[in-house]
C-alpha cells in the first residue's frame, strides 16, 4: 500500500508539472516577441518602444524622401546637375527602405502575415539590404562625380554623359542585388534588419565566410572611395584656397573684387563635405563594426544590434536631406514647392467657405 500511495503521489505530481509548463507556454505564446526585452506593455500587448522607434523613422524616412522627389519633379533646373541622378536614385531607394519597414510595425502591431515568418524574415532582411546597398554606392558614385569635377574640369562634360550616368545607375541596382542574393542560398544573415521576428533573431545566424564577402564587396570599396574622394578633395580645397589669397595679398589693388568671395565658398563647400562623411560614418560605422564582432562570435547583445541597425536605416533619412539641402537650387525648389501647396490650400480653403456662403439661406423667407 505504501508503494501505491507513493506512486499515486508522483503521478499527480508529474500531472501538476505538465500543467504548470503548458499554462507558461500558453502565456509565452500569447506575448508578442520584444527583441529588446523592454518596453512591453501589457494593456494593449504590444512592444511599445520597438513599435514607437520603428514607426517614427518609418514617417521620417518616408517624408522626407518623398518631398526630394516632389522637389526634383517640380523644379526642372535640378535635372541639369549630374549628381541629381544619383541623389534621386537614393531618394527613391531609401523611400522604399521607409515602405518596407512598414512589414515590422504591421507585425509588431500583430497585423497578420500574408507569409510565414521564415520566409517575411528573409525577404525583408534581403530587400532592406539590396536597397541600403544602393544608397551606399549612390553615395561612393556622388563622390567619384564631384571628385572628376574637381580634377578634371575640362573634360568633365565629355567624362560625364547622361548615358554613362544611366548605366551606372543599372549597374549599382544589378551589384545591390547579387551581393546579398547568396543569403537565400543558406550562407547567412546578411544584416539584423528583420530580428523584429522571432525567427530572424532566434533562428537565422550571422556567418563569418559571408559577412567577409559583403564588407570586401560593398563596405570596404564604398568606405575607401568615399575617404579617397573626399581626402583629395579636401586637399585641392585647402591648395585653391591658399592660391587665391596668396594673388589676392599680392595682387590686392587689381583682383581683390573679384577674389574676395572664392575663399568662402570654398570653405563653405568644404564643411558641407565634412557634414556628409560625418554623418555617413557616424551612422553606419556602429552597425558595421557589429556587424563583425557578432559573426566572429566576439560579442552579442540583442540590444546592441536593434540600436546599431536601425541608426543604419536612419541614414535613409539623413543622405538626401543634407546633399539635397546643400544645393541652393533645391532650397529654391523647396520654397516653390511650399508656396504652391499653401496656395492651392488658401484657394481651396475660399473656394469651400464661398460655396457654404452661398448655400446660406439670405432671408428667412428661404425654407
Amino acid at each position: 500500500m505504501p508503494a501505491v500511495r507513493h506512486k499515486h503521489e508522483a503521478l499527480n505530481t508529474v500531472t501538476v508539472v505538465n500543467i504548470m509548463n503548458s499554462s507558461l507556454h500558453g502565456e509565452n505564446s500569447s506575448r508578442p516577441f520584444c527583441l529588446l526585452g523592454i518596453g512591453y506593455f501589457e494593456a494593449i500587448n504590444v512592444c511599445i518602444l520597438e513599435v514607437v522607434i520603428i514607426i517614427f523613422l518609418t514617417v521620417l524616412i518616408i517624408s522626407g524622401n518623398l518631398i526630394v522627389i516632389f522637389v526634383f519633379h517640380c523644379a526642372p533646373l535640378l535635372n541639369h546637375h549630374t549628381t541629381s541622378y544619383f541623389i534621386q536614385t537614393m531618394a527613391y531607394a531609401d523611400l522604399l527602405v521607409g515602405v518596407s519597414c512598414l512589414v515590422p510595425s504591421l507585425s509588431l502591431l500583430h497585423y497578420p502575415n500574408v507569409f510565414q515568418e521564415s520566409i517575411m524574415c528573409r525577404m525583408f532582411g534581403y530587400v532592406v539590404s539590396v536597397l541600403k546597398s544602393v544608397s551606399m554606392a549612390s553615395l561612393a558614385c556622388i563622390s567619384i562625380d564631384r571628385y572628376i569635377a574637381i580634377t578634371k574640369p575640362l573634360t568633365y562634360n565629355t567624362l560625364v554623359t547622361a548615358w554613362r550616368l544611366r548605366f551606372c545607375i543599372l549597374i549599382i541596382w544589378l551589384y545591390s542585388c547579387l551581393v546579398f542574393l547568396p543569403s537565400f542560398f543558406g550562407w547567412g544573415k546578411p544584416g539584423y534588419h528583420g530580428d523584429v521576428f522571432r525567427w530572424c533573431a532566434d533562428s537565422w545566424g550571422t556567418n563569418p565566410y559571408f559577412t567577409s564577402f559583403i564588407v570586401v564587396m560593398l563596405y570596404a570599396p564604398a568606405a575607401s572611395i568615399v575617404c579617397f574622394t573626399y581626402f583629395n578633395i579636401f586637399r585641392i580645397c585647402q591648395q585653391h584656397t591658399k592660391e587665391i589669397n596668396e594673388r589676392r595679398v599680392r595682387f590686392s589693388s587689381q583682383d581683390g573684387d573679384s577674389t574676395e568671395s572664392q575663399p568662402g565658398a570654398d570653405k563653405r563647400y568644404a564643411m558641407v563635405l565634412f557634414r556628409i562623411t560625418s554623418v555617413f560614418y557616424i551612422l553606419w560605422l556602429p552597425y558595421i563594426i557589429y556587424f563583425l564582432l557578432e559573426s566572429s562570435d566576439v560579442y552579442n547583445n540583442r540590444i546592441a544590434s536593434f540600436i546599431t541597425t536601425w541608426l543604419a536605416i536612419s541614414n535613409s533619412f539623413c543622405n538626401c536631406v543634407i546633399y539635397s539641402l546643400s544645393n541652393s537650387v533645391f532650397q529654391k525648389g523647396l520654397k516653390r514647392l511650399s508656396g504652391a501647396v499653401c496656395v492651392s490650400c488658401t484657394r481651396d480653403y475660399r473656394e469651400n467657405k464661398d460655396a457654404s456662403a452661398s448655400k446660406r439661406p439670405t432671408n428667412g423667407c428661404n425654407v
